[in-house]
């Protein structure tokens, strides 16, 4: 029987932190000694333009090497891309979507017109209280820490402060831990 790995598809536009979230999420994975995969798959690379990015986190190795067709979990950035047929393709009653935006979950799941799990969070609204930048990818790692447990809160804060103490400020530093941890405390789920 083939081994069954933890799947997330990432739908942001390029330019929004996808990518880069992605890739927290699989060094936060990878310190709770999981395997890991991480990549991204972007259409024409201009800031803007539709791009996805996947992991894979399982607690044995990962041999498939491929774009992940059904997801456990999709990841939403940018709200505008709802109704996108894209967005639900190859999800099931099991899927779980997280989505970035203000709107309520009954609006999210019409525009998706899904039957899976549905979390919401206002992730550009707090990264821009926070950071001043609206950037949301600390605030949905954060969503996505506490919604599936795929990674803990401790493990994405560590992965924060040892990936931005070398380039930011500690004053940065510590508002993309607070960045994070409202996206645990604020997200909202049906069912």
């Amino acid at each position: 029987m083939p081994a069954k790995y933890f799947e997330i598809r990432w739908h942001a536009r390029a330019g929004q932190g996808a990518k880069s979230a992605s890739q927290m999420l699989a060094e936060a994975a990878l310190e709770m000694g999981k395997y890991v995969q991480s990549f991204p798959e972007y259409g024409a690379e201009r800031t803007g333009a539709p791009m996805k990015a996947f992991n894979r986190v399982s607690d044995d190795p990962i041999t498939v090497h491929s774009s992940v067709d059904n997801p456990d979990v999709v990841i939403i950035i940018d709200d505008t891309m709802l109704g996108q047929p894209m967005l639900v393709d190859g999800t099931d009653e099991n899927t779980v979507f997280i989505v970035n935006t203000v709107k309520d979950i009954e609006y999210v799941k019409e525009k998706l017109d899904t039957k899976g799990k549905v979390c919401t969070i206002a992730a550009t609204d707090i990264a821009l209280e926070e950071l001043k930048r609206g950037i949301p990818n600390t605030v949905m790692l954060g969503a996505i820490a506490k919604v599936t447990g795929v990674i803990t809160i401790e493990s994405a804060e560590k992965r924060i402060r040892k990936t931005f103490s070398k380039k930011f400020s500690e004053e940065l530093v510590e508002a993309n831990v607070r960045a994070l941890r409202r996206g645990f405390e604020e997200v909202k789920c049906n069912g």
